[in-house]
């Protein structure tokens, strides 16, 4: 059976006006309930499924999250879930809880990306503490995807020929050097780099080649050294 909790409606900002969700996976309904209650009482929102399989199938809010998962369950383990997450793209830090872990357990957790792997038993600040870092991580993943994403939409802006200018400018080529490899004059490369500097928000020239560098457009060029 599985249990919700505080389910953020759809169409609202969740992600701007709700906590960070804990997700638990544990197949023993003590230890869930016990779970759900421990996070509920620190002012977490908390929805809690009986197996892998049930979250799988389950529509989750995209929000900042962890995953509290237990090693060994019904069905699909904890583990496997993990290796299943990663292959369907989704992101979300897992907390293994375990009463039967051993070394490659927690070696093959870990290598995975889990944030921690917790011995039952276990101290509730433990978990909490743990809880705390994986939402954070989570918290910074999508603020830094935000800002890709904000930027490959101000990217798109540019003409074709602006995105050129923009990736030899910030590759370290003076105008001069972007005009002959454009087969431009060189006034033209201003205009072009005033356009990509307007649209781009950037305030200055190291401004916009950390854009280009999180973008991943930051081309090598022979030529960047030349003056």
């Amino acid at each position: 059976m599985t249990e919700r909790f505080d389910w953020p409606s759809e169409g609202s900002n969740a992600e701007a006006s709700t906590k960070a969700i804990v997700f638990v996976v544990e197949d023993d309904i003590s230890v869930r309930r016990s779970l759900t209650n421990l996070f509920k009482q620190v002012g977490l929102e908390v929805i809690a499924f009986g197996s892998a399989r049930e979250m799988l199938q389950s529509q989750i809010p995209d929000v900042t999250s962890c995953l509290v998962l237990d090693v060994r369950l019904p069905g699909l383990s904890g583990l496997d879930f993990q290796t299943e997450l990663a292959r369907l793209n989704i992101h979300i830090p897992i907390i293994f809880i375990t009463g039967h872990g051993d070394i490659p357990m927690t070696v093959r957790a870990m290598k995975g990306g889990a944030v921690d792997f917790l011995s039952k038993p276990f101290r509730d600040q433990e978990l909490l503490d743990a809880v705390v870092a994986a939402t954070e991580r989570d918290r910074k993943r999508r603020e830094a995807q935000r800002t890709v994403t904000n930027l490959q939409t101000l990217f798109e802006t540019l003409s074709p020929r602006e995105q050129a200018v923009m990736k030899l400018v910030a590759a370290g080529l003076m105008n001069k050097q972007v005009a002959a490899e454009l087969g431009l004059a060189e006034i033209t490369v201003k205009i072009y780099r005033g356009h990509v500097m307007k649209k781009m928000r950037a305030r200055s020239l190291a401004d916009l080649i950390r854009m280009s560098e999180t973008l991943g457009i930051c081309a090598n060029h022979p030529e960047q050294t030349q003056v």
